[in-house]
């Protein structure tokens, strides 16, 4: 994100009661990072692992990791090939 960017308006977006006073803007809405994912696993697809590890480094990144590997737990079910994870 560069520094002018200005982000999406937070009135565009569901936000919970909790989180409005605290929040401005919204810079990265959760269907562009969900599109990300699904960019991400393709490439993960055409990889040749034997074996991936997995590891979340990020304090509050839980949620978008959880939905990485949910997209790739998907794959790994409806492909033709599977790879542990």
């Amino acid at each position: 994100i560069r520094d002018e960017e200005s982000g999406y308006n937070k009135n565009l977006f569901c936000i919970p009661k909790y989180y409005e006073e605290n929040l401005e803007r919204v810079f990265i809405p959760h269907g562009l990072i969900l599109d990300r994912h699904e960019e991400i696993c393709k490439a993960w697809k055409v990889m040749t692992l034997l074996h991936s590890v997995a590891l979340c480094v990020l304090k509050g990144g839980y949620k978008v990791f959880a939905d990485l590997l949910d997209h790739i737990k998907a794959l790994n079910q409806n492909g033709d090939k599977f790879e542990p994870v």
